[in-house]
């Protein structure tokens, strides 16, 4: 199976003296049902390498584990209305910024933890300080993705939850490849981004989320939800 840059995207980059590709794998879109193992295996078995880091979107991981939800079946309370209209919009994402997400949120988080959270925050705020509501809110609330006119269809209308389990899922994946490749499960957008899980170090981690703060898959139409990290050569 082909692999291509995305536009506008640079193919390597330089870190740490040394050279790496970031190569997105484009596939056919990912629908609940979907067997991951099955779709790795027929779109990065004959792609990956020795040496290589294969890093798997969140999305697709959880929308084959069932956790994509479309916007029209999720009922929120009166409270994800309410918690709703202070969530800071970006072009980047809805994030909780709309009742059915942050309904969501409360189901996945717990309501208590979701209103410390959103206390906290409105606290902080006054201070100058963000990002306290999704620190104490955890990953699945960071994890959770809302609709957006720019996300490949169905997923424009549905909300989708991060994935379970995701160490667990990489460990599977790796051994599923022959342990050719490390493997990441990946949470990376334009505005940075999280490893959620992977085969690899601590170190490992930090360093492929550097490798890819410029979101080499990209958020929208690409369909390229699979990518390989390969290190190349010494930087000059």
């Amino acid at each position: 199976m082909s692999a291509e840059a995305n536009a506008g995207k640079a193919l390597t980059v330089d870190l740490e003296g040394a050279s790496f590709s970031r190569i997105p794998i484009k596939t056919r879109v990912v629908m609940p049902g979907d067997d991951l193992d099955s779709f790795v295996r027929e779109y990065a078995s004959e792609v990956v390498q020795p040496g290589d880091t294969l890093f798997v979107t969140e999305k697709i991981v959880a929308i084959t584990q069932g956790r994509s939800f479309p916007v029209d079946s999720i009922k929120p309370r009166r409270l994800a209305f309410f918690l709703s209209k202070f969530v800071v919009k970006t072009p980047y994402g809805i994030g909780l910024g709309m009742p059915e997400t942050m309904e969501m949120a409360l189901r996945e988080c717990g309501t208590l933890r979701i209103l410390f959270a959103a206390s906290v925050s409105a606290v902080t705020k006054l201070f100058g300080r963000k990002g306290d509501f999704y620190r104490i809110a955890g990953d699945k609330a960071r994890a959770i993705d809302g609709p957006t006119s720019g996300t490949i269809p169905p997923y424009n209308k549905a909300v989708v939850l991060g994935p379970e389990k995701p160490r667990e899922v990489a460990q599977r994946l790796k051994a599923l490849l022959g342990g050719v490749p490390e493997v990441a499960v990946v949470d990376i957008n334009d505005i940075g981004g999280n490893i959620l899980g992977s085969t690899l170090t601590k170190d490992g981690d930090k360093q492929l989320v550097t490798i890819l703060r410029d979101n080499p898959l990209g958020q929208g139409h690409q369909s390229t939800p699979l990518g390989i990290v390969r290190k190349t050569t010494a930087s000059a």
